[in-house]
């Protein structure tokens, strides 16, 4: 329901990401033109984005042409090419777990109550995504053998459980870090020191 509500706001779309830790997002979430993410992604302007300067430094909303940051690379110049023309930046969040989003359209600035509809947006998604501080015992031996490279039923066995045991344990290790494949749940639990 949030996500549409942001597909109506943001003809052009954005790039939402959630709680970033250690240089890594727990989620993310991007709707822009394909051929500008890959652009984007291919020159590393990531570390250059006067945006993402900008959200590391700031718990507010921005208008891009309100933004006073150098732009060496013409990043926001290049992205309106692709469509995003006009854009909002939206910060939030400690510093140890920083949700910065960017929303973009290509026919006119977005409006107070626009910018305030995605800050409470963008609010609401970094409240329910945040990472868990902890795991269950019993998820993080499930997660820790997985990642060891041991098998379904050698890890059942190891730990005096069935394998569909095991799978309910690996299921709600991943729901409880968002994740939608173990692996991804592995990686999560150890970027976070979980496991």
């Amino acid at each position: 329901m949030l996500l549409a509500k942001l597909d109506r706001l943001t003809p052009s779309g954005y790039s939402i990401v959630l709680h970033i830790r250690n240089a890594s997002p727990h989620l993310q979430y991007k709707t822009y033109d394909p051929a500008w993410s890959k652009f984007y992604a291919e020159r590393g302007y990531m570390l250059a984005d006067p945006v993402v300067f900008w959200g590391f430094g700031t718990d507010s909303a921005i208008r891009w042409s309100a933004l006073e940051l150098p732009d060496p690379h013409r990043i926001l110049e290049q992205a309106a090419e692709y469509g995003l023309v006009y854009g909002v930046a939206i910060a939030f969040g400690l510093t140890s777990s920083r949700t910065i989003a960017g929303f973009a359209r290509p026919d006119r600035e977005f409006t107070d109550d626009e910018i305030s509809e995605l800050q409470t947006i963008v609010e609401r998604l970094h409240s329910i995504t945040t990472p868990p501080e902890t795991l269950t015992p019993s998820q993080q031996a499930a997660l820790q053998h997985v990642a060891k490279g041991h098998r379904y039923a050698e890890i059942a066995a190891l730990l005096g459980i069935s394998e569909s045991a095991l799978k309910a344990r690996l299921r709600s290790a991943r729901e409880r870090l968002s994740a939608r494949t173990t692996a991804e749940a592995i990686q999560r639990a150890q970027e976070s020191g979980l496991i």
